[in-house]
Parts: structure tokens; sequence; C-alpha cells
């Protein structure tokens, strides 16, 4: 019983953490200018597109949004 709590509470906590961050990069991403998302080839009309993907794409590989792997030499 108090495995199942502490499984429902830490899928909570990484929740919530998910979102957080989400929101900060919202936040961040629609502080730029259009220039400046142009730049990095998105609109204003595609960050939530963008972040909603990011999150999936996360989901799905459990590697980071951004694929920053380091590759030994």
């Amino acid at each position: 019983m108090l495995n199942v709590l502490g499984n429902v509470l830490h899928g909570l906590t990484v929740s919530v953490a998910h979102w957080r961050q989400r929101q900060r990069a919202y936040a961040e991403l629609s502080a730029l200018d259009d220039r400046s998302l142009a730049d990095i080839g998105i609109t204003r009309s595609e960050i939530p597109y963008v972040l909603s993907h990011a999150a999936e794409d996360r989901r799905e590989t459990g590697a980071p949004a951004n694929s920053n792997f380091q590759h030994a030499a």
C-alpha cells in the first residue's frame, strides 16, 4: 500500500516538475523577439507546439529535448 502511494506521489512530483519546466521554457521563448525566434527556426505561434512535442520526444526516448549528448572522441 505504501509502495503504491509512494509511486503516485513520485509520479505527481515528476509531472509538476515537467509542467514547471515547460512553463519556464514558454516564458523564455515568449520573451524573445520575432527575429530571435526566426533565428532558431520557429514562429511565435509555434511555441506551444514545439514545447509539447519536445515533451513527447523526451517521454518516448528518455533523451534530453535538445539531444545534447556527449560523444567520446
